[in-house]
């Protein structure tokens, strides 16, 4: 599922108030962690996560991982947080607009 502009829009208004579920820390991204993301993603639709790692590519890598891995979409980055996406296809929600 792709974002247009106005959903992305959208998303970040609604996380603007949103604090971090899920912390990267010094050990990286573990499978516990990528499972946590899961559930959060399942429960919340629309997450943060703070990644702590010290240089932006390592982060940018994580971030892609944790895309890659849960199949969400990205909102937004800024600094160490993350805005993260997946639609709850049983139980959805947050409402699009044009979707």
């Amino acid at each position: 599922m792709t974002l247009s502009k106005a959903q992305i829009r959208h998303l970040r208004s609604q996380a603007h108030h949103l604090r971090p579920v899920v912390l990267i820390g010094q050990h990286g991204l573990k499978d516990s962690v990528l499972d946590e993301i899961d559930i959060a993603l399942g429960a919340h639709e629309l997450i943060k996560i703070r990644v702590a790692a010290a240089d932006r590519e390592e982060r940018g890598a994580m971030v892609k991982e944790i895309i890659d891995q849960s199949g969400a979409e990205l909102v937004q980055t800024i600094g160490h947080t993350a805005v993260l996406f997946r639609r709850n296809t049983e139980q959805p929600r947050i409402v699009l607009p044009g979707a």
